[in-house]
């Protein structure tokens, strides 16, 4: 996590998880995270394919030049990028995964500026994490701020980190502590005309093919 709103809100969630695999949607108490909570949000998983934000910050509302509250996140992204997505927000609400995306953004005019998300579960009824809180904000703050906002999303790098080590499930089944490790290590998507790479720590390379795509559109 390069941004300090990142290492923030997962700060305090971690705080309020104690152990447990996601802390209850109602233990947030936005007081505690006032100061970025212009940049944060609320997701409901209402199925595989429907992330709706029921929350969304100021600061990020402002930056895309919309209002993201009963948007579905997934359709920000191009197909292939989605389905990238996808599968973070899958280990996100069944193994309790954190999700950590590096994005760029797009202007019409063509400046661009990098953000970062972080994904963190949110256990909403019984165990079953139905709430995702996140956060959005600028690897570059001072990027922000000029007249035109920014209409498209493209991916750029993508990790899931376990914050015990491991997916809950598996620490669960046994009784050995496991230290802060992350899936795979870090990747990055590094793209060359109209293909794309997702590129691991060690060499490893899934092919896939991605792109810009404007923020709304299907």
């Amino acid at each position: 996590m390069k941004v300090k709103t990142s290492q923030q809100l997962f700060a305090y969630w971690n705080e309020l998880r104690g152990g447990r695999l996601a802390p209850r949607r109602f233990e947030i108490e936005p007081a505690a995270i006032a100061t970025i909570l212009p940049d944060t949000f609320i997701l409901e998983r209402v199925e595989r394919l429907d992330y709706v934000f029921r929350l969304a910050g100021t600061r990020i509302c402002e930056a895309f030049g919309r209002e993201f509250r009963g948007r579905n996140l997934l359709e920000l992204w191009s197909p292939a990028d989605r389905e990238v997505v996808i599968r973070v927000l899958e280990c996100v609400t069944r193994d309790g995964g954190v999700g950590v995306i590096g994005l760029m953004a797009g202007e019409p005019g063509g400046r661009t500026a990098a953000f970062e998300m972080v994904l963190l579960p949110l256990i909403h009824t019984g165990q079953t994490i139905g709430r995702v809180l996140g956060s959005l904000s600028p690897i570059t703050p001072s990027a922000i701020g000029l007249a035109e906002t920014f209409e498209t999303i493209e991916l750029s790098t993508f990790e899931v980190v376990w914050p015990d080590g491991r997916p809950f499930a598996l620490l669960a089944r046994t009784d050995a502590p496991a230290p802060f490790l992350r899936d795979h290590g870090p990747s990055r998507v590094v793209r060359s005309d109209r293909r794309a790479f997702r590129v691991f720590d060690g060499g490893r390379q899934d092919p896939i093919v991605g792109g810009g795509r404007p923020i709304g559109s299907k």
